[in-house]
C-alpha cells in the first residue's frame, strides 16, 4: 500500500510534503527530521535538487546562531542579513561569511560595507540591544540590522535564545524580531514585533508548545540615542508581559486542560500528585504496573 501511495504522488507533491516536515522541525532537531524524511522520500536526487532550498529557509526562520572563525561573538542566520549566494553579514563586525546549512559550518569571512545612511541609528541601538539581551536571556544572541531606501531607514533587532537537552528528551527556543521603518524627520513611527516560543518534549511521547504573538507599538523618533532607548524600553515591557502571560497560562493549564486529558486513574491505579508532576518520568512511571 505504501508503495502504491508513493507511486501515485507526483514529485511536486512529495517535495511539498518534505518541505513542510523540514520547516516545522522542532528546534535543535533539524538533522533528525532530515534523516527521517530522507528515508521516507527514498530519493536523494530529488531531495537535493528540489528540496534543498528549504534547508537554508529553516535556519533563517529559526534565527540560528553560528560560530564564525575570526569573530569573537556568535552571528545569526536570518532573512534580514541574507546577501544571497549563501552569504550573510554580521553588522557588529562589518563582515560577511558563507554558511552551509547541511554541514552547519560558517566560513570565508570578508569585509562588508554597511548602509551608510542607517549605520549611526543601527549602532546606537546595537549597544543597548546587546545589553538588554545579556540582562534578560541566559545565552541570548542579539543582532541589529539597518538599511535605507529613499528617505526611510529600517532597523531590525533580533534575539535568539535556546536550551537543547536531548539527553532528557526536550529542546526549546525563544525568537523575537522587532522592526521599525521611519523617516528621521517624521517624529513618530510604528514598532512591530513578532515573538515565537517553541518547546518540544518527546520522552515516550510527543508534546509541543508552539506560541507566537505579534505586537505593534507607537514609537517617537528623536535622536539616535533617544530613539534607541525608547525602542528597548518598549520591547522590554512587551516581552516581560508576554513571558508572564505564558507562565500564567501554563499554571492554569496544569490544573485544568492537562487534568482533563488524563484518565481518571492511570495504569498504576493511583492518582497523580499534580503538584509534583515535574518529578515524574513521564511515560515510564505511568507504565509500571
Amino acid at each position: 500500500m505504501a508503495t502504491d501511495i508513493e507511486e501515485a504522488l507526483p514529485d511536486t507533491e512529495k517535495v511539498r510534503i518534505v518541505n513542510d516536515f523540514i520547516l516545522h522541525a522542532p528546534p535543535g532537531e533539524f538533522r533528525e527530521v532530515l534523516n527521517d524524511v530522507r528515508l521516507l522520500l527514498n530519493n536523494d536526487t530529488l531531495l537535493h535538487n528540489k528540496a534543498s532550498s528549504v534547508f537554508a529557509q529553516y535556519y533563517k526562520d529559526q534565527l540560528t546562531p553560528v560560530t564564525v572563525d575570526g569573530l569573537d561573538h556568535p552571528a545569526l542566520i536570518t532573512e534580514h542579513n541574507d546577501l544571497g549566494g549563501s552569504r550573510y553579514y554580521d553588522p557588529r563586525s562589518k563582515q560577511s561569511f558563507k554558511y552551509d546549512p547541511l554541514r552547519e559550518e560558517a566560513s570565508d569571512l570578508t569585509a562588508h560595507t554597511p548602509d551608510a545612511t542607517a549605520e549611526s541609528w543601527r549602532s546606537a541601538l546595537e549597544s543597548l540591544w546587546a545589553t538588554y539581551a545579556k540582562d534578560h536571556y541566559n545565552d541570548g544572541v542579539a543582532a541589529v540590522y539597518g538599511s535605507s531606501q529613499n528617505d526611510s531607514i529600517t532597523l531590525t533587532a533580533c534575539i535568539e535564545d535556546h536550551q537543547f537537552n536531548p539527553k532528557n528528551w526536550w529542546n526549546g527556543r525563544w525568537r523575537s524580531t522587532w522592526t521599525v521603518t521611519f523617516n528621521p524627520s517624521s517624529g513618530n513611527a510604528e514598532l512591530k514585533g513578532v515573538i515565537k516560543v517553541q518547546v518540544h518534549y518527546y520522552e515516550d511521547g510527543n508534546v509541543q508548545l508552539v506560541s507566537s504573538k505579534e505586537i505593534k507599538e507607537a514609537i517617537v523618533i528623536a535622536s539616535e540615542s533617544a530613539t534607541a532607548r525608547e525602542f528597548v524600553e518598549l520591547v522590554e515591557s512587551a516581552e516581560n508581559e508576554y513571558q508572564k502571560a505564558i507562565s500564567e497560562n501554563y499554571q492554569a493549564m496544569s490544573g485544568t486542560t492537562f487534568k482533563a486529558l488524563r484518565r481518571q486513574l492511570p495504569v498504576t491505579r493511583s492518582k497523580i500528585d499534580w503538584s509534583k508532576i515535574m518529578s515524574y518520568r513521564i511515560g515510564t512511571e505511568l507504565k509500571q504496573q
